[in-house]
């Protein structure tokens, strides 16, 4: 009988042939199987409340759409693009490092830059679009792409290699728990430091591609120009 406690499964599977409410066929398993396995209606909808409210910081995304909607709705976007090109000399690939410095700088101290459709999507690569412009003149859509693609590489760079460089991050106290319980005698600080020096060469790694496309970009820009740089 222990096998009638996998009903949710096949309640989800059945409610997803059919393309029923996800909602309500996620529910209405999770009440079967809960059913089946002994537990009552009230203890049922006492652990959904108590996952609810322990979880509630996941619904936070749900932020996220009217924020990028009112940022670009009051101009945010477009006086980041004005700042841009203001500044004399920038180009796409020195501004694209610029962000990977500051996201990792920002992970060094625990802090969150949310992410590519909160940060990246509405200011970080409108403003690389727009140091584009500015060095270059009107760039294709394909090199308009790249741009974007370097953009979003930035965020995931920035936030991953940098991501254990503060000492009370989840990720490095995962690190020393489970090295601690294998025998391994290290401290949280121990951790940091490599991560911080991964950063470090993920950092001169992503420079050295952004200014190798920089001199892509000129060489192929200035050229249709007649310019000889």
């Amino acid at each position: 009988m222990e096998w009638i406690k996998l009903i949710g499964i096949l309640i989800i599977l059945v409610g997803f042939i059919f393309k029923f409410d996800t909602i309500a066929v996620v529910i209405v398993a999770a009440l079967s199987t809960a059913l089946v396995s002994g537990m009552s209606f009230y203890e049922f909808f006492s652990m959904l409340g108590e996952a609810f409210v322990n979880n509630r910081l996941v619904t936070i995304f749900l932020l996220t759409l009217p924020m990028i909607g009112l940022s670009e709705r009051f101009g945010l976007r477009q006086q980041a693009v004005i700042l841009i090109k203001k500044i004399k000399g920038l180009t796409p690939g020195k501004f694209i490092t610029l962000y990977t410095a500051l996201r990792e700088l920002a992970g060094l101290f625990g802090l969150r830059l949310s992410g590519h459709p909160q940060f990246v999507r509405p200011i970080v690569n409108p403003m690389a679009q727009a140091s584009a412009e500015h060095a270059y003149g009107d760039i294709s859509k394909e090199d308009e792409d790249k741009i974007k693609a370097k953009a979003a590489a930035s965020e995931n760079f920035g936030n991953f290699f940098a991501q254990n460089t503060f000492i009370a991050s989840a990720g490095v106290l995962l690190i020393y728990g489970t090295l601690k319980d294998l025998g391994y005698e290290v401290t949280d600080a121990s951790i940091a430091r490599m991560a911080l020096l991964v950063a470090v060469i993920a950092l001169v790694l992503s420079a050295i591609s952004n200014w190798l496309f920089d001199k892509k970009l000129a060489k192929k820009y200035n050229k249709m120009k007649g310019v000889d740089k």
